[in-house]
């Protein structure tokens, strides 16, 4: 398989082969058609003055006279009414006249050979050292009929300009050939190394930076590249971070079952510790249940976007839903809730978006303080809705709320049991609010709360 390089390499030389083939034909086809005539026409005029000047002069000696205008730079072939021929400039390549023609001539008629000389593909009149390629006037001296076959020598007029524009030929060539090879090797260079990169990354090495410094659309591809690799290594990381989770949450509650379950197995076992023994179990078991439905709700998130059942509702009759459904743990953790829900109506998946505001008011709830606040506003600007939710809470450091919409993630980890959680709350509140082409912005504090603000089109 021949290598992007050649592949570059040989279509360009190509190209320039086949457009210096064209441009000859293309500049061949206009001499035939258009120049060769304006040349027929400008040599029968320059040919009519030498016959004229001749024919005026009675004294002149036509062998010195023809000789000086062949020595100028023209070919000339003369013949008078006895059939007696003379030559003079540059030797005729091919003495191909008609038999008929200087008889012609020689009663009056004006000869056009390089006007009526055949078309050739790849030869221009202009160049063909033919005597048919001439123009024949008449002339009389000393009252003797004369007819006088001329072009111009273009050996003797162009000779050094043929070697000249030969050498620039040749350079212009050789030059644009190693032109293209550099060039070639400039463009390729940068693809090579992307494509070394592309290998590391199938091996699975994301720490790749690529020494490609271009500002064209080049630079940008390993910019972008670059940019992607690091995302890559970091889902990567999250990926191992999240097999270590989901490990971790699973395998706990298991150990735990397996353990107290062989508890139970105690004969001698008194009926209050196999009741709590079962309730732990029970717990564990609900862990277990939620972890398992989150995993699916996110996976059909995501699997499912363009099957979202989009609805006309009143947001503040939802958000009211919610907060009556949690009022009993407001009320048991002793939290002062206040809120401003004025009716709006907005486009959205039901469910998917109670989703969202139940984690929001159980983690509010969850990180407070015993007899803390908790503040939900909802504000209509237009053509978006904004709702915030606001906690007295336990707060987060700033490397912690970073990372709050990762999956598993917990700021508590120690992974105590002091607060129950599975770390998808916020990962599937993040989804279902991408879904609805919506944002989510989470500020806190350590120690002082935490504010989380939801905007949605209202589509």
């Amino acid at each position: 398989m021949k290598s992007l390089y050649s592949k570059f390499a040989i279509t360009t030389i190509l190209i320039m082969i086949l457009s210096g083939v064209i441009s000859f034909i293309v500049s061949n086809h206009y001499y035939q058609v258009t120049l060769k005539k304006k040349n027929d026409e400008k040599i029968t005029s320059f040919a009519m003055k030498i016959a004229d000047f001749a024919s005026s002069q009675k004294t002149i000696n036509l062998d010195d006279y023809f000789t000086h205008i062949g020595a100028i730079g023209y070919q000339i072939f003369l013949v008078d009414s006895k059939g007696h021929k003379q030559f003079f400039g540059s030797a005729f390549r091919l003495k191909n006249l008609p038999d008929d023609v200087p008889e012609k001539v020689l009663n009056g008629e004006i000869y056009h050979g390089i006007r009526n000389f055949p078309k050739q593909t790849f030869v221009t009149g202009f160049f063909a050292n033919e005597l048919e390629n001439t123009v024949g006037v008449p002339f009389t001296y000393q009252n003797k009929p004369y007819a006088i076959f001329i072009r111009p020598d273009i050996k003797l007029m162009f000779n050094e300009m043929h070697i000249l524009f030969g050498w620039l030929l040749m350079l212009t060539i050789l030059l644009s050939i190693i032109l293209v090879l550099v060039s070639t090797n400039y463009l390729v260079k940068p693809i090579r190394k992307l494509t070394a990169a592309v290998k590391e990354i199938s091996e699975g090495n994301f720490s790749i930076k690529l020494d490609i410094d271009r500002s064209d659309e080049l630079g940008d591809l390993a910019v972008s590249f670059t940019n992607m690799s690091q995302k890559l290594d970091k889902v990567e990381q999250l990926r191992r971070e999240l097999i270590s989770n989901i490990s971790h949450d699973i395998q706990s509650p298991l150990a735990n079952i397996k353990g107290y379950l062989n508890l139970l197995d105690d004969q001698h076992l008194g009926m209050k510790e196999k009741t709590h023994y079962i309730q732990v179990v029970q717990s564990e078991v609900e862990r277990l249940s939620t972890i398992t439905k989150q995993l699916l709700l996110l996976a059909s998130i995501e699997s499912k976007k363009d099957l979202m059942k989009i609805s006309r509702f009143n947001l503040a009759e939802q958000l009211k839903n919610v907060i009556h459904q949690y009022q009993w743990s407001i009320g048991d953790k002793g939290i002062m809730m206040s809120y401003a829900l004025p009716d709006t109506w907005i486009n959205g998946d039901v469910s998917l978006l109670y989703s969202v505001w139940e984690n929001l008011l159980t983690n509010a709830i969850k990180y407070n303080y015993e007899n803390g606040n908790i503040e939900i506003d909802l504000n209509d600007s237009g053509s978006f809705v904004e709702v915030t939710v606001k906690d007295s809470g336990i707060g987060l450091e700033q490397e912690q709320l970073q990372r709050i919409f990762d999956r598993f993630y917990r700021a508590d980890t120690s992974r105590t049991r002091s607060v129950e959680g599975t770390g998808l709350g916020l990962s599937i509140v993040k989804s279902i609010v991408d879904l609805h082409h919506g944002k989510i912005v989470a500020e806190s504090q350590k120690g002082k709360g935490t504010f989380i603000k939801v905007i949605l089109p209202k589509m």
